[in-house]
């Protein structure tokens, strides 16, 4: 009997199985038993890590430029016109909480800002309930002609809102919305409905059929499937394209400035504003013009920080299957 076994001669060992002792003695990297591919790993892990520092870098860079001037506008709300121009980077001595109420009183943005709520939150409720409805129908029917009605409400986002401005002032004036809460809702929803049947229709295909089918065997009509069990799904798509139809629509400045003429107490915040910024160029109240602007962008801010999560998931709900 043999001092040595030999591997192959161990149960359940092959002859293919036997290491070969060449491969055996072959240095890997740092003393390892790799071959080439573990230098190619470690140069992989080494090219990564480089490029993870260099696009955070990046990322930290463009976050900068965002939110510095935004918090630099803050800040300047709470100061006075000395402090401005005396020390525009250093935090105020005293918070000057009277610019605020200066702007939301003297320079009627509190007016503006309750017209705009208005408008806004009307059309976007009619812009997501009748985006939503019509991207269903194209997403999930077979019928003649959807593919053109699809290309159309698509080849609307390509077509330029200033090239209708004339026409829409005299069809706006012949129906009597000049200067009226519900003329504007009605433009802005039609401005809207593009974009809005555009990413709802593709986010309406993702969501499975077995649950709709499920739905009607039970006796649902496609109303109450519509309304209860497929609107629900698609929460997601509806913040995300709810948040960009609400920062498009309250940013809104060349429609509400050729429809709204006549009647200054039914201008927009943006119309305000820019009002307050000619203006508090003549008087030199550069602090009631910070404050303005200030007011102005807090309720996007603040949607945007509420709904992020939402906004994200709505994003990439579509990405993986």
């Amino acid at each position: 009997m043999s001092a040595q076994t030999d591997p192959a001669d161990l149960p359940g060992v092959t002859k293919e199985q036997e290491p070969s002792p060449a491969a055996a003695r072959v240095p890997g990297p740092r003393g390892g038993t790799g071959g080439p591919g573990g230098a190619r790993s470690a140069r992989g892990s080494s090219e990564g890590k480089t490029l993870n520092v260099f696009s955070h870098g990046v990322l930290v860079i463009w976050g900068l430029l965002v939110t510095m001037p935004l918090l630099w506008a803050v800040v300047s709300s709470f100061k006075d016109d000395t402090e401005i121009f005396g020390s525009p980077w250093g935090l105020p001595s005293v918070l000057h909480f009277d610019n605020w109420s200066r702007a939301w009183d003297k320079a009627n943005m509190g007016q503006y800002f309750l017209n705009s709520v208005i408008v806004v939150g009307g059309s976007l409720i009619g812009t997501m309930l009748l985006g939503a409805m019509a991207a269903y129908v194209l997403a999930r029917f077979d019928f003649p002609g959807n593919r053109f009605l699809y290309f159309l409400f698509v080849g609307g986002m390509g077509f330029p809102v200033i090239l209708a401005l004339v026409p829409l002032f005299f069809v706006m004036k012949n129906m009597a919305l000049l200067d009226t809460y519900h003329g504007l809702i009605l433009v802005y929803i039609a401005y809207s409905l593009p974009f809005t049947v555009f990413f709802l229709s593709g986010f309406f295909k993702t969501l499975p059929t077995s649950v709709a089918e499920a739905a009607l065997i039970d006796g649902a009509s496609h109303t109450r499937t519509f309304f209860q069990v497929m609107l629900p799904m698609a929460k997601p798509g509806l913040i995300s394209v709810g948040i960009f139809n609400f920062l498009g629509q309250w940013n809104q400045y060349l429609l509400p400035t050729v429809l709204n003429v006549g009647d200054p107490d039914k201008k927009m915040l943006t119309q305000g504003l820019v009002a307050l910024a000619v203006s508090q160029g003549y008087k030199g109240d550069w602090s009631g013009l910070f404050a303005g602007l200030t007011i102005a962008m807090l309720p996007v801010l603040a949607a945007y920080i509420i709904f992020q999560r939402q906004v994200v998931a709505g994003l990439t709900a579509g990405a993986l299957k």
